[in-house]
């Protein structure tokens, strides 16, 4: 194993990655984790950027960074500030702000040697993702992928989980802390998962302070221009059971976005990429090896 590289284990599963410490523009540490084998200098594997949702961590692209996936093209992970092994200040001016967000995201591409990614952004990631391409201009990317991805603030486009997660925002005491994050993890799939993939999910959502959730909710969302502006394709996967974000709100990026297409997963939920890791990973390889 190189030097630069650490061993992690989940789910009895051994894996390489090269851990990157990263500055914010606004002072903050942030986690990222590149998953790539280790490389020659000719090496042209595509970059994916991956972007975690609200309460999650890294460890949520398991079942992408842990397979093929992670062979045949550079994946990065990391944890959001306020997030995992990242930076978590409570003050809510290190959360409204979008151009704090964007600093995260060019900090992290700038730190990995990024050249044009593609953003693979799942939920509350969504926003992350357009904070970003709102600053640094649409050309910055080679694609984008909204798993689930939040695009706008319309109520119209949400579901009754989003109680749940106001919920998981105010409790303020351990167990209703645990109770909450644990009702919510169940409402994000239209299936029950295995118990110890529930526990992994529970500890690292956990992890995460009520008030930094809190201090996420409830800033502008106006994302319109900056998705009449993405001319590079972009691809809009979403559960028809998600309870969060609902299949409305991926029909409304597929009709701003002048190159855009939605995939509905029938009988799934808020998380395609955990639910039906084989068809999300088999639609995402086809995705990138599409684009030029």
């Amino acid at each position: 194993m190189s030097a630069d590289r650490i061993e992690t284990q989940i789910f009895g599963q051994h894996l390489q990655l090269r851990p990157l410490d990263v500055r914010t523009p606004d002072g903050l540490r942030i986690a990222a984790q590149d998953w790539a084998p280790p490389q020659t200098a000719n090496d042209r594997r595509r970059d994916v950027l991956m972007i975690h949702g609200i309460s999650q961590a890294f460890q949520c692209w398991f079942k992408q960074f842990s397979g093929p996936l992670s062979q045949r093209y550079r994946l990065l992970t990391y944890d959001l500030r306020g997030h995992g092994d990242s930076d978590q200040p409570v003050a809510e001016r290190y959360y409204k702000e979008s151009a704090a967000w964007a600093g995260e995201v060019q900090a992290v591409i700038e730190a990995a040697g990024l050249v044009r990614p593609v953003i693979v952004a799942w939920s509350y990631g969504g926003r992350v993702a357009l904070d970003y391409l709102q600053a640094a201009g649409t050309r910055s990317i080679s694609g984008l992928v909204l798993v689930a991805g939040t695009s706008c603030a319309n109520p119209a486009v949400f579901g009754s989980g989003t109680a749940l997660l106001k919920r998981m925002s105010t409790v303020t005491n351990l167990s209703d802390n645990i109770e909450a994050t644990s009702e919510f993890l169940h409402a994000c799939f239209a299936r029950p998962i295995p118990q110890e993939e529930h526990d992994l999910m529970l500890s690292y959502n956990l992890r995460v302070p009520p008030a930094i959730r809190l201090a996420m909710g409830g800033r502008a969302a106006a994302y319109d221009a900056v998705l009449r502006s993405l001319h590079v394709p972009v691809l809009a996967i979403h559960g028809s059971e998600d309870c969060f974000n609902l299949p409305a709100m991926a029909e409304y990026t597929a009709r701003l976005c002048p190159n855009a297409r939605v995939l509905l997963y029938a009988g799934v939920g808020h998380a395609p990429f955990w639910e039906a890791p084989e068809r999300f990973n088999s639609d995402l390889a086809a995705y990138l090896d599409s684009l030029p």
